[in-house]
């Protein structure tokens, strides 16, 4: 298996219609299990495991896209054309992705527990950091609280167990750079892009992509319904298998595209299930991207390097950071923090001379000698973001010590360890 495919299982008919499930962050194809025997009454199901997932090799994506081109090669090496899809989180985040880059190919869609932009970038970077310091485990006992309602949780324990021991076995560097893709994911203003009839099905209950992501997804693209499943959290398909089994089934035996997008013959839009109870009717909804409208920015004149340098710089500082900086800019000070974007991350950041992570060194070792605390504070986190462990920087700053003197480095110290404490330590 090369680094460009999947590792795949295929049951049901040889010579049926192919439909492709994706499966969650720190899981494997084993959550779609339920549904195989029903779909498989009318469907080649394709299932695969995320790269570093199950027994899949360990060969990281650095995006959705990516991972989504990675979908289409195992397809291709199967000598698969048109399929449907449906994927669960950041399974419907690659089937999302499918859509967009490859709507020729997709028959019909069906996003689970899905969202146009999961969480913030802030929050899945420290992800990473967590795991860099201190391994799955924490984010594997945790699972549970994230994935199930609590009385399902109480009720099934065999299942909390096997959801535990799932993500612990993952791969901890693909885990990351798959917290990495899912921190660069926003398709919110491209929703309208998607063509393929679209069913999203969110669990009343989930708190990681909430109903309000839900109704996002179904306002922004062209032809789509919603399903609420009562009582039911974020890993729908393990928790309500039976509803969402039958689900997929209405969805894709009524809303199945027999040509390709754009070929469709005018006044042939495949009928669309009304499955949302609540209300009986879609209400009316702003466009997906009016959701979170750009703040009005000073007019100033942006070099080429002002949108990398930003980009740069909400990577490796984290998007708080640069919001509250951007918010406290008035007009005295507006054209400093252009500058810096501009020049500190736009034109040296992004040079391809040096990577992230030696950057960061070289960063630390100047503030440090400098005395710069309260910046060595912002990038000591930017540093854990970059892909350095606590015991790096340790040594850094020990080595440090040698050429810049004790008291500066033991003033680094104690602001370095109050960031990394906040970092690393998994939430309760």
């Amino acid at each position: 298996m090369s680094e460009k495919t999947l590792q795949h299982r295929i049951d049901g008919p040889d010579d049926a219609p192919v439909l492709v499930l994706g499966a969650s962050l720190g899981t494997t194809w084993h959550m779609w299990d339920r549904q195989i025997p029903e779909l498989t009454r009318q469907w080649r199901v394709i299932r695969f495991d995320l790269p570093g997932h199950g027994g899949s090799p360990a060969y990281p994506a650095a995006s959705v896209a990516e991972l989504a081109d990675r979908v289409i090669a195992t397809l291709d090496g199967l000598g698969v054309d048109r399929f449907g899809y449906a994927g669960c989180a950041m399974g419907s985040a690659i089937g999302a992705q499918l859509a967009l880059a490859h709507p020729q190919r997709l028959t019909s869609l069906a996003l689970v527990s899905a969202s146009p932009r999961f969480g913030t970038a802030d929050a899945w970077r420290q992800r990473g950091v967590v795991i860099r310091t201190n391994g799955l485990d924490p984010i594997a006992r945790s699972a549970p609280e994230r994935w199930f309602t609590p009385g399902f949780a109480a009720a099934q324990p065999a299942i909390i167990e096997w959801a535990v021991q799932m993500v612990r076995t993952t791969d901890p560097g693909c885990y990351i750079a798959a917290c990495e893709a899912l921190a660069a994911f926003d398709i919110r203003s491209e929703l309208g892009r998607i063509s393929a009839p679209t069913l999203v099905v969110v669990g009343s209950e989930d708190l990681v992509t909430p109903t309000a992501d839900a109704r996002t997804l179904v306002a922004g693209i062209q032809d789509a319904g919603l399903a609420l499943v009562p009582g039911t959290s974020h890993l729908a398909p393990v928790e309500q298998p039976s509803a969402v089994t039958e689900l997929l089934i209405r969805h894709f035996s009524t809303a199945w595209q027999d040509k390709p997008a754009g070929q469709a013959a005018l006044g042939a839009t495949p009928p669309k299930p009304v499955l949302d109870p609540a209300p009986p009717q879609p209400q009316p909804q702003p466009p997906a991207v009016a959701i979170e409208p750009a703040a009005e920015q000073p007019e100033m004149v942006r070099t080429g390097s002002y949108e990398a340098g930003m980009k740069v710089r909400r990577e490796v500082l984290g998007d708080a950071y640069v919001d509250r900086a951007e918010a406290a800019a008035d007009d005295f000070t507006g054209d400093f923090q252009d500058f810096v974007t501009r020049n500190t991350w736009g034109e040296v950041w992004t040079r391809s001379g040096l990577d992230r992570r030696t950057r960061s060194v070289i960063t630390l070792t100047a503030l440090v000698t400098s005395g710069h605390l309260d910046d060595l504070a912002v990038h000591v986190r930017a540093a854990l973001r970059n892909g350095l462990t606590p015991a790096e920087i340790k040594e850094i700053l020990i080595h440090t010590a040698v050429y810049s003197g004790m008291p500066a480095a033991s003033a680094a110290f104690k602001a370095a360890q109050r960031v990394i404490r906040e970092e690393t330590t998994p939430e309760d």
